[in-house]
C-alpha cells in the first residue's frame, strides 16, 4: 500500500490521507476539543513541569487533555490516557518524564505518520503538543502536513534547537555537570592530575562551552570548532610551566573521546590523566528554578496558541520573551556557537 510513497513525498502523502482517512479535513481548520501531549527523544529535566502546565492550563481552557506514553512509539500503538488536574500533581519538581519517552523508527516512515494520524482521530486528539528537540519537531511537522494540528515545545538538554535561544532542561544539565566537575577538580588538585571530562553534546557544544567557562577549564573542545591534539598538549605544558599542578579538559561527546584524549595527554606529558564521562547523569535530577519556570510558561503559551487557533507553531524563547513561530519556519532556521564566545573562553584559561 505504501510502496509508492517514498522519501516523505508530501503531495502523495496528503493524497493517501484524504483517500484512507476521509475524516481528516485538510482544507479547514478544525475545532479543537481534545488536546494530546507527548514527550519525545531524549528526556530532559523540566519535561514533567511542561506536561503539568499544559494539562492544567488546557483543563482550565475547557479542553479534554490526554497523555500519550512513550512518545511517537506510544502514539503509533495507541497508548493514550486522559489526564486531569490531579494526575499532574507533585510532578513539578521531578526529573525525567512520567509519560516516558522512546525513539520510534516506525514514525520516520509515511506509514508510521499515517498510523499516528489515525490514532489521533481514534482518541479525538484535535491538536497534539510535542515536547522534544528537532527530531521530535520533524515528526510533528509531518503530522501537521497531513492535517493533524500540532504545537511544539523545545525540551532538550543540548539547547540545539535553532529557532529558540533556550530549551527546557539545559540549565539543569549544565548545573549538574558543573557540580560534578567542581568535585573532580578537588581530587585532581590533590593528586596533581589532569581530568578529561566528557559532557553531552553530540552535535552541539553549548553545555561544554558554558560549563568549561563556569569551572575554569584550561581546555574546552567543541564539535563546532576544529582542534589539534598538539595544541592541547602544548596548552597543558604551558600551564605546568606557569606553576599549575592540576588541569581540567572539557570535551563535548561529539568532539572526541575522553579516554583516548586522556591517554594521549599522559603519554606526551607524563602528567597522570584520568577520563570521566558524565553521560546520562546530566539528564537526571530535579529541575532548576529556571527550567521549572520556563517549562511552566512555555506550557501555558502552547495552550494560548491553541485557544487563539494559532496552530502548527513552535513555542520559543527569543529576545527575552516567550513567543511562537511557524513550525516550517522554525525548522528551517540554523544556529551555531558564536566563535567570539569561544575566543573569550580562551582568555580565561
Amino acid at each position: 500500500m505504501f510502496e509508492e510513497y517514498t522519501n516523505g513525498n508530501l503531495p502523495n502523502l496528503k493524497e493517501m490521507v484524504a483517500k484512507n482517512y476521509a475524516q481528516i479535513d485538510l482544507s479547514q481548520e478544525p475545532e479543537v476539543r481534545g488536546v494530546g501531549i507527548l514527550t519525545s527523544g531524549g528526556d530532559a529535566p523540566g519535561m514533567n513541569a511542561t506536561i503539568r502546565a499544559v494539562v492544567r492550563a488546557g483543563t482550565k481552557a475547557g479542553f479534554k487533555m490526554m497523555g500519550v506514553t512513550r512518545g511517537y512509539h506510544g502514539l503509533w500503538k495507541g497508548e493514550v490516557k486522559e489526564l486531569g488536574h490531579r494526575d499532574v500533581s507533585e510532578t513539578l519538581q521531578r526529573g525525567g518524564t512520567f509519560l516516558m519517552t522512546a525513539r520510534s523508527k516506525s514514525f520516520e516512515t509515511p506509514a508510521g505518520v499515517l498510523q499516528g494520524a489515525k490514532m489521533c482521530k481514534v482518541f479525538s486528539i484535535d491538536c497534539l503538543v510535542v515536547v522534544g528537540g528537532d527530531g521530535s519537531f520533524k515528526g510533528a511537522r509531518d503530522l501537521a502536513r497531513i492535517g493533524i494540528p500540532v504545537i511544539g515545545i523545545p525540551g532538550t538538554i543540548d539547547n540545539d534547537v535553532a529557532c529558540t535561544e533556550y530549551t527546557i532542561g539545559y540549565d539543569t544539565a549544565m548545573n549538574t555537570a558543573m557540580e560534578a566537575i567542581d568535585k573532580l577538580r578537588d581530587t585532581a588538585s590533590s593528586h596533581e592530575r589532569c581530568s578529561v571530562i566528557e559532557v553531552m553534546g553530540r552535535h552541539a557544544g553549548y553545555i561544554a562551552l558554558n560549563v568549561g567557562i563556569a569551572t575554569g577549564a584550561e581546555i574546552i573542545l567543541l564539535p563546532e570548532v576544529p582542534w589539534d591534539m598538539k595544541e592541547v598538549i602544548k596548552t597543558i605544558l604551558d600551564c605546568r610551566n606557569k606553576g599549575k599542578r592540576h588541569y581540567i579538559v572539557i570535551v563535548a561527546e561529539g568532539a572526541g573521546d575522553a579516554t583516548e584524549i586522556a591517554k594521549k595527554i599522559e603519554d606526551a606529558t607524563e602528567i597522570e590523566s584520568r577520563p570521566t564521562i558524565l553521560g546520562h547523569l546530566q539528564r537526571g535530577g530535579s529541575p532548576t528554578l529556571r527550567d521549572r519556570t520556563m517549562a511552566s510558561l512555555m506550557g501555558v503559551r502552547a495552550i494560548e496558541c491553541i485557544k487563539d487557533k494559532r496552530l502548527n507553531r513552535l513555542v520559543v524563547y527569543r529576545h527575552g520573551e516567550i513567543t511562537d513561530v511557524d513550525i516550517e519556519e522554525g525548522l528551517a532556521m540554523k544556529k551555531s556557537i558564536s566563535l567570539d564566545e569561544v575566543e573569550r573562553s580562551k582568555l580565561l584559561s
